[in-house]
């Protein structure tokens, strides 16, 4: 018995200390715009998927050392990289790489105190200039590894889970209000709004099922939720990465094998049968030195990203995304002959399953 109280004792310390630190606010960009006549399921697809990374790529990340304002402690830095190491330790086919300069790095985190904790979404970051944060940890709070793990779940591409239209929470609105409008928070009713009570779109839903333990999901204190009437005392996620995290990064980022690269040869058109979200891997080296186009064909909504193989360690050199538009993803580029280079190809939608090819000529 005792130590049933001492584990109660524990889980409710965790939950009062979760609900005192700062929440998660996500930067918001203005969303892409597409056709009113795009239909649900093509849209849904696009949406789900075009935050995501290409499957393989190593994201580079950066703690500024200046101005001041943004630098911190070793030990904070050093539970960004063990949240780093949490995600990657799930076999996923992403690579983390700290490097030195914001230059050369596409997550540039700053530990601003009173700035909040927030981070742009999946590929949002590649519009972010080099000198702008496109993470922040607030150095003011004192947040465990859950907090990293999260902001780190927003730059790979994922939403707040507690905001999934399919929860079906009915929150009592004022008192949501009230609760973030006090420290450390201090919220407008717009931000409140952004954040907790506006449900995102069902495009950008992964699934049908709601996660109440997903590291996506904020902790609640009791009187905050209405219904599901068994939140209504609170509401405060196990911590960590929740069974669903791990199924749903798997999805978009399996792990990769060197059986998941097959060869691009110029000339030759390649058919792919790919379900949606799934990505195809092509080894190419070009037998001369001289300017390619490398382009998919069908009625399809798909992403083409080149990089090259430096060392075994892929470079970003130019990606194109047809979804949405009328048109194939195409890269036009100069490719050298004593270089190796890997395209990958990510599936949206496509009107007629097998309607999908790649060429490079």
């Amino acid at each position: 018995m005792a130590t049933r109280k001492t584990a109660v004792r524990k889980t409710a310390a965790h939950a009062a200390a979760r609900r005192a630190h700062t929440f998660c606010a996500v930067p918001r960009l203005p969303e892409r715009p597409l056709s009113s006549r795009t239909e649900p399921a093509r849209l849904e697809l696009i949406r789900v998927n075009e935050t995501k990374w290409a499957n393989g790529t190593v994201l580079k990340y950066h703690f500024f050392r200046g101005p001041a304002k943004w630098t911190a402690t070793e030990a904070r830095k050093q539970m960004v990289r063990d949240a780093f190491a949490r995600w990657k330790a799930l076999g996923i086919g992403l690579e983390f790489n700290e490097v030195d300069t914001p230059a050369a790095a596409d997550i540039r985190i700053g530990f601003e105190a009173n700035d909040g904790h927030w981070s742009y979404v999946g590929r949002e970051v590649r519009g972010i200039a080099v000198s702008r944060r496109t993470m922040n940890l607030d150095k003011a709070d004192a947040y465990d590894i859950d907090t990293p793990l999260h902001e780190i779940g927003h730059t790979l591409g994922f939403p707040h889970e507690h905001q999934n239209p399919n929860a079906g929470i009915v929150w009592n609105e004022e008192a949501v209000y009230a609760a973030l409008a006090e420290p450390p928070n201090s919220w407008s009713r717009d931000k409140t709004f952004d954040n907790i009570i506006s449900k995102i779109k069902p495009d950008t839903v992964q699934g049908s099922s709601w996660d109440p333990d997903s590291v996506m999901h904020y902790p609640f204190e009791a009187g905050l939720i209405v219904e599901p009437v068994r939140y209504s005392a609170g509401l405060t996620p196990a911590g960590g990465l929740s069974p669903r995290d791990v199924e749903w990064v798997k999805t978009f980022y399996p792990p990769l094998t060197a059986s998941d690269y097959t060869k691009l040869k110029a000339f030759e058109s390649v058919r792919l049968r790919l379900e949606p979200s799934q990505q195809v891997n092509f080894i190419v080296e070009p037998e001369a030195s001289r300017e390619y186009t490398l382009q998919t064909f069908g009625d399809s909504d798909a992403v083409l990203v080149l990089f090259e193989d430096t060392g075994g360690e892929p470079r970003f050199l130019a990606g194109d995304d047809d979804s949405g538009v009328d048109r194939n993803a195409s890269i036009k580029i100069r490719l050298f002959a004593d270089r190796k280079y890997i395209l990958r190809l990510r599936l949206y939608f496509q009107n007629r399953a097998g309607d999908l090819s790649v060429m490079m000529w």
